[in-house]
């Protein structure tokens, strides 16, 4: 089966299904695991950090660059200014959205009476939005230039996005099973926080295919908003515990097999 043979759009669909699908196996292990160790998330964390920085370059900045230049747009305008917009939406998005992170007793975002375990489903989602806004991008830039090598690298960066979204399942899902939660319900709110992947991706994949001159600064934008989340949540919380050097380490690991992918596939 020829994946060229569907619209962007619905490939960008099947991309962020498929990461979703890897968020609810990951948000599964609550079935298996009553806690989750500390080192083990660090580690995780770290990863996914380093997925999502390695992504921002190779998969969203870069092409954004090559094709502003055969567009025979200033080469770094649209990366700059796509970039910057991405993080400063994210940051207004981190400023009203009410949401707690995994480390922290004080909520953020709006004033709420939403429980504790709500607000931490909620800051994950937060941070999903960038993931599948960028493989909605990404997919929607095979109506521009060589499909092939588009496909590949929208698949190598459904690829990564998915394999970081594994450990974030469980991420979630573990953490809510000790707030007190059942297993089936820390079950549900973990693969829940995937969703809005598929919708931010549908979106973002729509918005390229039918205005092809924003491409460009659409995959800065994406870029600029997972390195937001990188920088405000991520790297933080996987250095707050004893085990800086494993989250260091899966940093490293996960921008590599990123790298790894995007070169290899793309």
């Amino acid at each position: 089966m020829s994946f060229s043979k569907f619209s962007p759009v619905i490939l960008a669909l099947f991309g962020t299904l498929f990461t979703w699908f890897l968020t609810a196996l990951g948000s599964g292990m609550v079935f298996i695991f009553k806690e989750l160790n500390r080192k083990v998330l660090d580690g995780m964390l770290g990863f996914a950090a380093g997925v999502m920085i390695a992504a921002s370059f190779w998969s969203l900045l870069n092409p954004a660059i090559e094709m502003a230049e055969n567009m025979g747009i200033i080469p770094w305008l649209p990366a700059v200014v796509g970039f910057l917009l991405g993080g400063f939406f994210l940051r207004a998005v981190d400023m009203f959205m009410p949401h707690l992170h995994m480390f922290s007793d004080e909520a953020e975002g709006i004033k709420t009476s939403l429980k504790r375990s709500i607000l931490l489903v909620l800051a994950i989602t937060l941070h999903n939005i960038p993931e599948g806004l960028a493989v909605g991008v990404a997919f929607g830039a095979l109506n521009n230039g060589d499909v092939s090598a588009n496909l590949a690298g929208a698949i190598a960066l459904a690829i990564g996005i998915g394999l970081q979204n594994f450990p974030e399942g469980a991420a979630v899902s573990i953490p809510l099973r000790r707030e007190g939660l059942s297993r089936f319900k820390s079950f549900m709110y973990g693969q829940a926080s995937g969703v809005v992947e598929p919708i931010a991706a549908v979106i973002g994949a729509s918005l390229v295919v039918y205005m092809k001159g924003i491409l460009p600064y659409a995959l800065s934008f994406a870029a600029g908003a997972m390195i937001f989340v990188v920088v405000e949540e991520l790297i933080p919380e996987s250095q707050a515990g004893e085990h800086t050097h494993i989250a260091t380490l899966g940093t490293m690991v996960g921008f590599a097999v990123m790298m790894l992918l995007d070169v290899a596939l793309g």
